[in-house]
């Protein structure tokens, strides 16, 4: 197959541009100096003037979570508790009998009047049926009397906070440790529930340009729904997956290190968490606020012998103390993971303190950012971290320091939309308002770069992946129009138009209208 008449954005900066592009099978034939006549009697796709780009990765998603959210209750954008109680109220009446009501992205630091929510405000629009809302950022857990019941005031547990009354009676507000071993133990989706969920999110991912991510739901067994996905042949994107680094024991026992799948399905790394959330008030910072959810000592162990088992660790730090606690553990092991190639990072570095962002390069540990965090966030920012907002959200910062900063979403915690991502990163701003900290934007090439190049090199497929170049899997996306030449403000109106993953069309095959 030749893909011609239009623009092919290699992303290999000394041959950024092909007039044409050749495929055989899974793999790129040419298009970069290769002549595409060599193919025998090669099917031709007019481009039409389109351009064509590599896959899109999402660096960081919770898939099955991000797809389950599909049917969930959404609770983004309300303005108010009152709102949001009367999504909730609706959902609530269609609700089976005996199940769950689940929903997702509440923010109380939105609503105005500004007030934190309570068991009893869910308690009069779900009755009897057990309700469990996570909150946007998903660090905070809000339930009802029927939910709470069910734990039977077990509920709290190390790294995490059950929120009050002036009794001493739980509110309804879990937080951190406390709110995961709740969703864990009570609120669990089943593997039918997350397989079927995700059926219809790969489906969306496709129509996205997304060809592969890097999935954080491996605590919620995300390993086996993927691999039922594959074995049913509908798996369309590539999956560099996560496991708790809890079972860093077992996997060492068993000689199980990262890489180990096949060209679809990989186990990837050790995934951690230092504090929690800007959200939820409890991001360890410097100023002694915040919730340490993995003490410093217990991390740097978990770093030496996640290297010792052959894992790279991805530690969630996202205030300024977290980063630097993830910063002084990896410099403290280099010596263990740096021989054996290990690729670490550092997932969101939302606040960083300015002598810490040179470090990221120094060290060789990567930033895995979301580039959509930052406009959503500046409001709570603004008014939660007054006078450190010159040091958070730090993209170019990072870019220039000479980082590798790789780009994704936190699905569900903002959409699974590569472009919107891309469009975030160049503008720092999602709605009618100015940039937010404009020093920080990226350009186009580095939003690129940070969503198809870097994150190919984080899974150590540099050289196979992230780049359309001879002998690289034909991983790629056609989009509407070339983002490299439109006016900045225009990159909200690039659309995908195709998807393709090792040379088969998954979404929107030719000829195109």
């Amino acid at each position: 197959m030749i893909l011609e008449n239009g623009v092919i954005r290699t992303l290999e900066p000394s041959l950024p541009r092909a007039a044409a592009l050749a495929l055989a099978g899974d793999r790129i034939a040419g298009g970069v100096g290769v002549h595409e006549t060599a193919l025998a009697s090669p099917e031709r796709v007019d481009l039409g003037g389109r351009c064509v780009l590599p896959g899109f990765t999402d660096s960081h998603v919770h898939f099955p979570t991000w797809a389950l959210a599909q049917r969930q209750v959404r609770l983004e954008g309300a303005a108010s508790l009152d709102e949001a109680l009367a999504r909730v109220a609706a959902a609530a009446a269609d609700a089976p009998p005996g199940r769950w009501l689940r929903g997702l992205g509440w923010r109380s630091g939105d609503w105005a009047p500004a007030v934190e929510p309570t068991k009893g405000d869910l308690d009069a629009v779900t009755g009897d049926v057990p309700t469990a809302l996570m909150s946007k950022d998903y660090h905070s857990l809000w339930l009802n009397s029927a939910a709470l019941a069910l734990a039977d005031g077990d509920l709290q547990v190390p790294g995490g906070v059950v929120e009050r009354d002036e009794s001493g009676a739980p509110t309804g507000i879990l937080r951190e440790e406390c709110a995961w071993h709740f969703r864990d133990t009570h609120a669990r989706p089943t593997e039918d529930e997350m397989v079927e969920a995700c059926r219809d999110g790969l489906r969306i991912a496709s129509g996205r340009g997304v060809t592969a991510i890097h999935d954080k739901d491996g605590w919620l067994g995300a390993l086996r729904v993927f691999q039922r996905l594959r074995d049913e042949g509908v798996l369309t994107l590539r999956v560099w997956q996560s496991l708790p680094y809890e079972h860093v024991g077992r996997l060492g026992e068993l000689g199980i290190g990262s890489g180990l799948g096949d060209d679809l399905l990989r186990v990837g790394y050790l995934k951690a968490f230092l504090d929690g959330t800007l959200g939820s008030r409890t991001a360890l910072m410097l100023d002694g606020s915040g919730v340490e959810i993995t003490p410093y000592d217990a991390f740097e162990e978990v770093v030496r012998r996640g290297a010792r088992a052959g894992f790279p660790v991805a530690v969630h730090a996202i205030g300024d103390l977290a980063n630097r606690r993830a910063l002084d553990a990896f410099e403290a092991t280099r010596d263990e993971w740096r021989p054996r190639g290990l690729r670490q990072r550092i997932e969101h570095a939302q606040c960083l303190s300015p002598e810490d962002v040179g470090r990221f390069a120094a060290l060789g540990v990567a930033a895995s950012v979301q580039f959509s965090h930052a406009p959503s966030d500046r409001d709570l920012a603004d008014a939660f971290w007054a006078r450190k907002t010159d040091g958070a959200y730090a993209f170019r910062s990072l870019v220039d320091s000479g980082a590798l900063v790789a780009n994704g979403s936190d699905a569900p915690v903002e959409e699974l939309d590569p472009l919107l991502g891309i469009r975030a990163g160049v503008l720092r701003t999602l709605d009618e308002r100015g940039a937010w900290h404009p020093e920080q934007a990226v350009t186009v090439e580095q939003a690129l770069h940070a969503t198809c190049v870097a994150p190919a090199w984080l899974t150590g497929e540099e050289h196979r992946r992230g780049k359309l170049l001879p002998g690289y899997l034909a991983d790629l996306v056609v989009l509407d129009r070339d983002p490299l030449d439109c006016p900045p403000e225009e990159l909200g109106d690039v659309a995908v138009v195709a998807t393709m993953l090792g040379g088969r069309w998954v979404h929107g095959p030719p000829p195109w209208d």
